[in-house]
This record gives C-alpha cells, sequence and structure tokens, in this order.
C-alpha cells in the first residue's frame, strides 16, 4: 500500500511540496513503514507468547515514555471511554503492571504509573525487536551506516521543528519524557495499590 501525503495547504512545510518532492516524501515513509511495521511484527509474536494484550502494552509504553499520566489524559490517548480505561487499568493494576498513586500536593488526582513488573514486561516484550535491529545494522556498510545517523537525526529535527511551529496544533500530543521511571517517587507517593502479581504474563486483556 502507497503512504499518500495529503495536499493540504496546512502541509506544505517551510518549502512547501512539489509533485517531485512529495513523491520522495511519499516513499520515504512507506519505507520507514515497512521497516519499522517488521520490528512491531516480532515484538507482537513476543507479547503473544508473553500472553499480554496489545492495548495493555501501548499504556505500558506509554507511562513508560509519559512517567506518569492521570486516567482521564489515558482514555483521551487511547480514544477509549473513561469507564473502559478504568476496567484496563483495573486488569492491569490485578496484574501487578500498573499501579495508581496519588499526588502528594493534591491528593484528588490520581495517576497511573508503571511497576517495576510492568517495565520489565516491556523491555522484555522489546528485546526481539533490539537483537534484530542490532542484527541488521551489523550488516549495513560504515557508509550505510552514517546515511543512516544522519537520515535519522535530520528527521528527528524535522518533527521537533514541526511540533514547535504549530503548538496548536498538536496541543493534543503530550511531550514525552526521556528521564526514567526512577523520577516518580519525586512527585507522587501513596499507592492505593501495593500488591504485584507474581506473573504478569499471564493471559487477560
Amino acid at each position: 500500500m502507497r503512504t499518500t501525503i495529503a495536499p493540504d495547504e496546512t502541509d506544505t512545510g517551510p518549502a512547501g511540496f512539489d509533485p517531485e518532492r512529495r513523491r520522495i516524501a511519499e516513499e520515504a515513509v512507506a519505507s520507514l513503514g515497512r521497516a519499522v511495521g517488521s520490528l512491531r511484527c516480532a515484538g507482537s509474536q513476543r507479547l503473544v507468547r508473553l500472553g499480554v494484550s496489545m492495548t495493555h502494552f501501548h499504556v505500558l509504553t506509554l507511562l513508560r515514555h509519559h512517567d506518569a499520566m492521570p486516567m482521564g489524559r489515558l482514555a483521551e490517548i487511547l480514544d477509549a471511554s473513561m469507564s473502559s480505561t478504568t476496567g484496563i487499568i483495573d486488569r492491569m493494576e490485578e496484574r501487578g503492571l500498573v499501579e495508581r498513586v496519588r499526588i502528594l500536593d493534591d491528593r484528588r488526582v490520581v495517576l497511573v504509573q508503571p511497576t517495576g513488573a510492568g517495565l520489565d514486561l516491556v523491555d522484555e516484550a522489546e528485546l526481539v525487536k533490539n537483537r534484530v535491529m542490532a542484527s541488521a545494522l551489523e550488516r549495513m556498510t560504515v557508509a550505510e551506516l552514517e546515511r543512516l545517523t544522519l537520515a535519522t537525526t535530520d528527521l528527528r529535527a524535522a518533527i521537533e521543528a514541526e511540533l514547535a511551529a504549530e503548538p496548536e496544533r498538536y496541543a493534543n500530543l503530550a511531550p514525552c519524557s526521556h528521564a526514567g521511571h526512577a523520577e516518580h517517587a519525586g512527585h507522587a507517593a501513596s499507592p492505593e495499590t501495593t500488591g504485584a502479581s507474581p506473573n504478569p504474563g499471564a493471559p487477560g486483556a
């Protein structure tokens, strides 16, 4: 399936998209999508063996990048009702993958954060993808690796520039935190549920 970049006047970028440039961009997006899709496929197969649903894995991935999130924000990102999101978090909490915590400054605010078991599960599921990527990179020449580094650096810079240029348009995108989950202790305390399941990979949705 060919990826099409809609010719919307708001999507032309700083220099505009002429037809040839658009064609090249579409091919680049399609190529990147196929590469990412291959990694996702490998990771999905690993999740099946661990007995983890894609929804639970998606929530854990979000929480790992954002550290902790309010239930309402999770529901918004998942495009699910509050009742559905609450049910998802309830089941994940029963399996010891997440926990609810209250903010010390305002105990009315309840955040959801991943447990150590939940983060370990994400790492285990992504281990397959990491191994595939490492082995794939070993197959590339130095020149190919240098081109890849330059291309991914340019892509990240372009994405950050786009997000910064139109903050209102991307207001619903929460900034990702790369500080890791160790900072949780400094912001939240008093877990509502402290029991962790010894088997985070048990079946369940």
